[in-house]
């Protein structure tokens, strides 16, 4: 079995860092040197998508596909989200309002995912540049913000995206995720309503 799975955040929110971090394969990026703001935060940045692969079992794989940050790309969002069937959502929690940065990619989502659900983690990413902020924001903004594409609220975890620990410990929660849809679908789970 194999699934695709999905990276998407901000500029700088460490997606292409998560996938070179947990990939079996190396990874096949198309990262370019950075032109416009974006070059404040770093010299070079995705400009159509990374792609790794993470071997979990026997034939068993996830495909690792990252999307790029800025919104004038977001026409490769649509392209990759075709691809794949779980999201990972990266927030930096170091920029200057990251609740923002969560709504803009939920609003983004909820308008391109209109007739199909998809399960989806959040990763808080950079917290040690922030560490007085509580990450309980997020959960609450989920909360309050529920979005039609996702059957349940999505877990929210801290992690770095440079330890392929820690990434994996997302993976295994949207795996977790994703075998829960494809065993019980909606109409199936008790307590749930579509």
């Amino acid at each position: 079995m194999e699934w695709g799975v999905l990276f998407m955040g901000s500029v700088g929110s460490g997606k292409t860092c998560a996938i070179r971090s947990i990939s079996d394969i190396g990874v096949v990026d198309t990262d370019a040197a950075a032109t416009d703001e974006t070059a404040r935060l770093k010299s070079h940045t995705t400009v159509a998508m990374d792609v790794g692969v993470l071997h979990l079992s026997d034939n068993d794989k996830l495909r690792l596909c990252g999307a790029p940050g800025q919104d004038r790309f977001d026409f490769m969002w649509d392209i990759l989200l075709m691809q794949c069937r779980g999201l990972v959502l990266f927030v930096n929690h170091a920029n200057p309002d990251p609740v923002a940065d969560l709504d803009h990619y939920l609003r983004a989502l909820e308008t391109r995912l209109t007739t199909q659900k998809m399960p989806m983690v959040v990763g808080i990413t950079h917290v040690d540049k922030n560490p007085l902020v509580p990450l309980d924001r997020y959960r609450d903004h989920l909360r309050q913000h529920p979005c039609k594409f996702m059957d349940i609220l999505p877990p929210v975890f801290q992690v770095d995206a440079r330890e392929r620990t820690q990434v994996r410990g997302l993976l295994a929660a949207l795996t977790g995720l994703l075998e829960m849809a494809e065993r019980f679908p909606i109409r199936q789970r008790k307590g749930v309503t579509a």
